[in-house]
């Protein structure tokens, strides 16, 4: 029974990845078919890398990847700066008029349906136009304005489960000590808050670049961003080179995610050399 035990859990493993990422890797190998049909393979000629040189000389959607990492980069940055704001709110200033309203305006995003958002949003755009005259037409702008209004919801989670556990006491020593509030934010708070910060960044941007539905619907004419490339490429059917682009988009994410976890491996091992050392001369001598 034991033995059936040790064998169920690398058996249920093997299936779940085998399930995950065995079509990435049939992607990856079709991006190098000679043929133009992507899910027939061409025995008749070698592997080529054919599929990325047209890549690289199709201007729309390298346009498009210019624009999605730009709006990636903003939305991230913005949705940063309101979510941690948001989440300070929720977090330390205690019970105020509205704070419940706040609370679920801050976390309706996350359970949304994207295709309500997107209209919401689109909605708002043309009243704002009719009324204010901005923004004058759809495009970078009412993207990014988008992508912030649900990105910033994650980023006030990810920063209130970290202000939820944090030592306050470190802060009101250095106010007794006489630093100035706006130095303890800065020389404190936010280098102890900073890793949460990066993850709230990460994800938005992550979520921007991944978003199809909401731009679809607040996106206007010369501003389609890759997600929107792609999918319109895709109905049409898919082309090599499509294939040629998700590979390198996997070998990058892959590439950054090895690279992250070698940097905490290499921090941790750090951490443990130095604990051992303080523990084997506790005086410093």
């Amino acid at each position: 029974m034991s033995a059936r035990r040790v064998l169920l859990l690398p058996t249920i493993l093997a299936f779940g990845f085998a399930f995950l990422y065995l079509p990435i890797l049939s992607m990856i190998v079709f991006s190098f078919n000679a043929s133009r049909l992507v899910t027939v393979w061409d025995a008749a000629h070698s592997p080529t890398l054919k599929w990325y040189g047209e890549l690289f000389h199709n201007q729309q959607i390298i346009d498009a990847a210019v624009l999605s990492l730009k709006i990636a980069a903003m939305n991230a940055t913005g949705a940063t700066i309101l979510g941690t704001m948001a989440g300070f709110a929720l977090v330390r200033f205690g019970r105020f008029r509205g704070r419940a309203l706040l609370a679920a305006l801050t976390t309706a995003p996350l359970v949304l349906p994207e295709i309500i958002t997107g209209l919401s949003l689109l909605l708002l755009f043309v009243a704002m136009e009719q009324l204010l005259g901005w923004p004058s037409s759809r495009g970078v702008t009412t993207i990014t304005l988008a992508h912030i209004s649900f990105s910033l919801s994650y980023v006030a989670v990810i920063v209130q489960s970290r202000l939820i556990g944090f030592d306050q006491s470190l802060e009101e020593a250095a106010l007794d000590l006489g630093a100035r509030p706006a130095k303890v934010f800065a020389r404190i708070t936010l280098p102890l808050i900073a890793p949460a910060l990066l993850s709230g960044w990460l994800l938005s941007f992550t979520l921007s670049w991944d978003d199809v539905v909401i731009s679809q619907f607040v996106a206007g004419p010369g501003a389609s961003t890759l997600p929107m490339v792609i999918f319109s490429k895709v109905r049409l059917g898919v082309s090599p080179d499509v294939n040629a682009l998700a590979t390198l988009m996997v070998s990058i994410v892959a590439v950054g995610a090895v690279s992250a976890a070698l940097l905490l491996q290499r921090r941790e091992r750090r951490r443990e050399r130095d604990l051992r050392l303080a523990l084997a001369d506790p005086g410093g001598g």
